[in-house]
């Protein structure tokens, strides 16, 4: 902070004065923002199904078409590992974490709408291509684009729901965004299942319907307000107190007002917002709001299930259409998880749901690697009464993650920081994710090829150290304002030491300076 750390006139003691009343325009502008969601949910619903599909294989990767006919014992766990293919996937998320470096500066300047209206655009022209695409090189280039169309869209709609909400609604709303995530991953699931039967190309109309969600996002953009903490952040005080005023309902947003001020002023005065995120003083949301939950979030390998489910279904011996319409029903366990999260995450806290829902997806990783292991591989296909069992605790443990680190994993980053640091850490949030997305993108078949049930063994194990990380670092942040944030951090049991060495540094190098 300026003038050596003072606080007392810090942004967030103001908090218990805020004042808000639910209003239609309130609901619109969140809705629509959260469309941004719905880009990420269509692609993860859609490339899994589309990378099991015979005629789809057969144009692109005949080699993975011809042993995925064949009955042998290697090609148990292994039909889809092609390294080409998982590209395909992959590089999308590659992509992704490329460009949310160049929205950082465009959220931050031009404000989340800019970034919105940046990756709907990007994301059509990738839909378009892919759709019409006569060759892998042309389906690559498609995927990068529809990447660079999640990297604005993940990395500046987290922050301007965070920002339009009142703190003691933040969590149902910033969740808006894991909703319609889960939406999109279930229309996607749908789509496949009906252009599965269409031949030859039905691939086509499902990769070419992520247009949809990106003409929805780009006149949601449109439509929009800007966020007011990007206009003050932008100097327009006066447009942001009238957008303020209509959000929260009331004229009476004084104290919410001079907190934006505030926090503005401390984040004009910051000009490298990438090396001050460095700093001990913001170590805590480093690690756990930029580096930690994002990794975890992929880590679960929830993600997998979600990029491969028609291909896991297809690989333990289900049919074609079986296998895509078992997987939509797991993606029905997600939006239903997500909805009961929106209601009750600001009532029982980020931490409980955490680590609740960790404990059964524990449960849930052991007993599909154990059932795996006796029952799975030697060329011969599952029961149907072991694949219902399967798909039972595939669906259980998708409930769990669905509650818990889905949404919970784009809320609590976007939520930790200041924001001074705010645009630039979310860049970090969106490009670790992204990288982790990435490589369980391409190495989860290759791993379930080698690793066989040890997979779920695998996710097990890190959802234990993850869950004991919440357990012992993360504070709990439900109902504190995001200008608040950084008390909590002051008063936990670890973290209090890391920042007041960075408080005693400075006040040992202190200077008389003049009061700005």
């Amino acid at each position: 902070m300026a003038g050596g750390g003072v606080e007392s006139g810090a942004p967030g003691k103001r908090a218990h004065l805020y004042e808000h009343r639910f209003t239609h325009y309130f609901a619109f502008t969140c809705f629509v923002g959260a469309l941004g969601g719905s880009l990420f949910g269509y692609d993860l619903g859609v490339s899994g199904g589309v990378t099991s599909m015979d005629d789809f294989l057969k144009e692109f990767f005949p080699d993975v078409f011809k042993r995925k006919q064949e009955h042998q014992n290697e090609t148990d766990y292994c039909k889809y590992d092609n390294q080409v293919l998982t590209l395909f996937t992959s590089s999308l998320y590659i992509s992704a974490l490329i460009m949310t470096f160049f929205a950082s500066p465009l959220t931050r300047k031009k404000g989340r709408k800019a970034s919105i209206i940046a990756g709907a655009l990007s994301f059509l022209a990738g839909a378009i291509l892919n759709a019409a695409a006569k060759n892998i090189a042309m389906l690559i280039i498609g995927r990068v684009l529809l990447g660079g169309g999640i990297g604005f869209g993940n990395q500046a709609v987290p922050l301007y729901l965070s920002e339009m909400a009142p703190a003691k609604n933040r969590g149902a709303v910033n969740q808006l965004f894991q909703f319609t995530t889960c939406a999109g991953i279930l229309i996607a699931n749908l789509v496949n299942y009906f252009t599965n039967k269409i031949h030859p190309h039905g691939w086509r109309i499902s990769l070419g319907l992520a247009g949809v969600p990106a003409v929805l996002m780009l006149i949601g953009g449109l439509l929009c307000a800007e966020t007011p903490n990007s206009l003050v952040e932008q100097g327009k005080l006066d447009e942001a107190r009238k957008v303020l005023e209509r959000v929260r309902g009331t004229k009476n947003v004084d104290a919410e007002f001079e907190d934006l001020k505030e926090a503005s002023e401390e984040a004009r005065a910051i000009k490298s917002p990438f090396k001050t995120l460095l700093r001990r003083k913001y170590r805590p949301q480093l690690i756990i709001g930029a580096l930690g939950i994002p990794a975890f979030q992929q880590l679960t390998g929830n993600n997998s299930i979600l990029f491969y489910a028609p291909v896991i279904f297809q690989s333990l011996g289900f049919g074609a259409n079986a296998a895509l319409f078992s997987s939509f029903i797991t993606n029905g366990a997600l939006l239903v998880a997500t909805v009961i999260s929106m209601f009750l995450v600001d009532k029982f806290g980020r931490r409980k749901f955490f680590l609740e829902a960790g404990f059964e997806m524990i449960c849930c990783m052991i007993i599909t690697a154990v059932v795996l292991a006796l029952e799975f591989g030697h060329g011969k296909e599952l029961g149907k009464g072991i694949s219902a069992f399967l798909v039972i605790v595939i669906f259980l443990f998708v409930l769990a993650y669905g509650r818990s680190w889905g949404p919970l994993g784009w809320l609590v980053p976007s939520e930790l920081f200041p924001l001074e640091i705010r645009s630039a850490a979310q860049s970090i949030v969106v490009c670790v994710n992204m990288i982790f997305t990435a490589l369980v993108a391409q190495l989860f078949l290759m791993s379930l090829c080698h690793l066989k049930y040890g997979i779920f063994l695998l996710f097990a194990g890190l959802i234990i150290f993850m869950s004991c990380f919440v357990f012992f670092l993360l504070p709990e942040t439900k109902k504190v304002p995001i200008e608040e944030i950084y008390l909590l951090f002051e008063n936990h049991w670890f973290w209090k030491h890391i920042i007041r060495s960075d408080q005693d540094q400075k006040t040992s190098n202190w200077k008389p300076v003049t009061t700005i």
